[in-house]
């Protein structure tokens, strides 16, 4: 033992020696934030791996600057002075972490209030007595080096070694990308959550990431000013659409309640496998003559899915051609929103109900900057075992234990479940089906019919629920498809099922099934049926907005109501393309109704496709000008307050709801308080077999338990459910 010690300290007292400890202490520092402060969805070996690797990449070429330095002690003091900068940077996420379950971006270290918020006031509350270990290594080296313990290498360096080490470092980065890209495509393009890149790249790399992208971003927008607006303004204005006087304000003051159907496609409506209904509750809701039911809805998303479908619907302005706008852009730009339109203009309260982690697609900022009120994440429910799949919290589950969050908003209130549970690649436990699948070659498009069928139990036990507890009659609601569920390459294993042939499938066939369902579900309303007109998630907001009465004209909205006489029918895809009732364009072929292609078509077609497409790419390009440049900055409508995100925080949002609803008193129009200040969770009936009882009581007293009260544990157990998968 005593021989080992003196080589490891003649191994030390070398400058390679010293250089190497350096980075293998850093590189446990590293390992012990991943597992033990950090929940990042690591699973499975080869995901271990890559995290295992990430940290030594960047560590070496951090520490390998101090070897350019060819003064000893100063080569010296900078690997001292560069692993103690590393260090702090680790153990400030560290921090951060702990109370916003999220990672600090150049914005936020750069921003004074956010960083005193995060850093310094809560930093005493935050800190845990392991944190020693953190910076231990450096306090022992420092006191070493002083007492001449660790002798300082005199040795002149050999010039290629910085060259090297710099040279390995940048072949190790490398391999790490190389990866991370073959175990989560699209990992810096798309960038849909700040914890991906920190597992496949490393805390470092991710800071520089979002550097570079904060630097781009920022030199984008210090270019911009208000005369860029003038374009967007006269395409705006030129584009509106009246609202058909026997809609407009037909469910005014009404509750809005928004649902979010995770990857459903049209197609699944009135959908039959061996005789069952795919969807029957979907389907009568879809024939109800109290709904709107739009059968030439299409989706308009790009690579930000999921997250391109919520800004649409709640902006009205589309996401990017490449990326997300929530994670590229959502952190500080301007928004005119729903959530603050309708609190402006007819006092409703809003929350977001969610079971996936807060940060994902960013969603923590921007639901701010929207001026959502409340935000209800994985953190507010129990996500442990098996009632989560790998988005989040089953959809029965998420509908069942947001009823007491629900009850205590003021009406009227605008709110918005986020289903999960059908997503690729629709895993879905034994016990929580026994519907029938297809026989293709495809798992995938046999198993999106079961987590379908299972979404539709979901909705039904929640309308139930609406109706037993007085709700249903005073709320519109709205139940929309965000994206498809099946990609381009599993429709030809879809192909028959759908009457067709796989041999004759081609674009056209793909791109009608970015028909999604829109569902305007207004009760006591018998006026509904099947809606011919076409349309897309862009069209949502301007139609919302119409029904209850509040014209959107003067909001930059780039969409038109679909039930104004004017309303725009040629839908924009986000690559460009577009469909109309009459014909289809798909990167310059046209095609008829019928799918057929026309080879030549006669002149006044030709002439009102080129329209037709240069009006695509123009509302586009203007689209992408106000997010890339944040014009709404520049522009406030006329009796329309900027959003300040300063005045929202998510953290115990329950308790905050109860309290408001206490001091109102006689005043409050809380669901709660119009039941007698009793809970509604009673009437929740639910088969979810993860519950042992479907009127569990944990959510039927006002003096339950607030979530929010483990909410440091719920968070951490919360981060295991964003996991990989390379459709969302």
């Amino acid at each position: 033992m005593k021989h080992l010690f003196k080589r490891l300290h003649t191994f030390v007292d070398q400058r390679n020696g010293f250089f190497i400890l350096l980075v293998v202490l850093f590189w446990l520092k590293t390992m012990f934030a991943y597992y033990v402060d950090f929940s990042l969805g690591v699973s499975g070996i080869f995901q271990h791996f890559i995290l295992w690797l990430n940290p030594l990449a960047t560590t070496l070429l951090v520490l390998g600057l101090a070897l350019y330095i060819q003064q000893p002690k100063l080569r010296y003091f900078g690997m001292m002075i560069l692993s103690a900068a590393n260090t702090a940077l680790l153990y400030f996420n560290v921090i951060y972490y702990r109370q916003f379950t999220d990672f600090m971006t150049i914005n936020t270290i750069l921003g004074y209030s956010k960083v005193s918020e995060g850093l310094s006031g809560s930093s005493l509350a935050l800190a845990r007595p392991y944190d020693v270990l953190y910076w231990l290594d450096l306090i022992i080296l420092v006191i070493l080096l002083l007492a001449h313990l660790i002798k300082i290498d005199q040795r002149p360096i050999q010039r290629h070694l910085p060259f090297a080490i710099t040279s390995v470092a940048v072949l190790l980065f490398s391999v790490n990308l190389t990866l991370g890209e073959s175990n989560r495509p699209q990992l810096l393009t798309r960038t849909f959550d700040r914890n991906y890149i920190v597992k496949y790249l490393g805390l470092d790399a991710y800071t520089v990431y979002d550097a570079v992208k904060t630097a781009q971003n920022n030199q984008t927008r210090a270019s911009a000013n208000g005369s860029d607006l003038t374009n967007v303004l006269a395409f705006i204005n030129q584009h509106y659409a009246a609202p058909d006087s026997k809609m407009y304000g037909i469910a005014k003051g009404r509750n809005v309640i928004i649902i979010h159907l995770e990857s459903f496609q049209q197609f699944l409506i009135d959908y039959k496998v061996d005789g069952r209904e795919v969807t029957p509750f979907l389907n009568s809701l879809y024939h109800s003559d109290q709904t709107y039911a739009f059968s030439n809805f299409f989706h308009q998303v790009g690579q930000g899915k999921t997250s391109d479908a919520e800004n649409m619907l709640e902006t009205s302005v589309y996401g990017l051609p490449q990326g997300s706008v929530f994670t590229a852009l959502g952190s500080d730009n301007t928004f005119q929103a729903a959530p603050a339109i309708l609190a402006q203009k007819a006092g409703y309260s809003s929350a977001v109900f969610h079971g996936n982690v807060g940060s994902f697609w960013n969603r923590d900022n921007v639901y701010k900057n929207m001026g959502y009120q409340n935000f209800f994440d994985a953190s507010y429910f129990d996500t442990t075992g098996d009632r989560s799949e790998q988005y989040g919290l089953k959809d029965k589950l998420l509908f069942h234990d947001s009823v007491k969050y629900l009850e205590q908003l003021q009406q009227p209130f605008y709110a918005k479940f986020i289903t999960v549970t059908n997503h690729f690649p629709f895993p879905l436990d034994s016990e929580d089906t026994d519907f029938p699948l297809p026989t293709t070659d495809d798992k995938a498009v046999n198993n999106y019919f079961a987590t379908a069928h299972y979404l539709d139990q979901a909705l039904q036990e929640f309308f139930t629920y609406l109706k037993s507890s007085g709700l249903y009659d005073n709320s519109m609601i709205v139940l929309y498809g965000d994206h498809y569920g099946l990609s381009n390459s599993d429709n030809l294993s879809l192909a028959e099922l759908l009457g067709k042939s796989s041999d004759t499938w081609n674009d056209y066939d793909n791109a009608q099934l970015q028909r999604v369902p829109l569902m305007i579900h207004i009760p006591g309303q018998h006026s509904g049926g099947i809606q011919k007109q076409y349309g897309g998630e862009i069209d949502v907001l301007p139609t919302i907005e119409h029904l209850l009465g509040i014209d959107n004209k003067g909001y930059v909205q780039f969409g038109t109501d679909l039930f104004s006489p004017d309303h725009d029918q040629v839908v924009a895809f986000r690559n460009t393309n577009f469909v109309t009732p009459t014909h289809t364009v798909l990167d310059g072929t046209i095609y008829n109704k019928n799918g057929e292609e026309i080879t030549h078509p006669s002149t006044a077609l030709q002439a009102t496709v080129k329209r037709q497409q240069a009006k695509v790419q123009n509302e586009l390009q203007l689209s992408d000008t106000v997010n890339n440049k944040n014009l709404l900055r520049f522009y406030t409508p006329a009796g329309f307050t900027p959003v300040d995100p300063e005045n929202y925080d998510y953290k115990n949002d329950f308790a905050k709801l109860k309290l408001a609803r206490e001091k109102l008193g006689n005043l409050s129009t809380s669901l709660y308080s119009k039941n007698d200040d009793q809970t509604t969770s009673t009437h929740y009936k639910t088969d979810a077999p993860e519950l042992s009882d479907s009127d569990s009581s944990d959510n039927s007293s006002d003096n339950s338990n607030d979530s929010e009260a483990n909410s440091s544990q719920a968070s951490s157990q919360s981060n295991q459910v964003s996991t990989d998968s390379t459709s969302k």
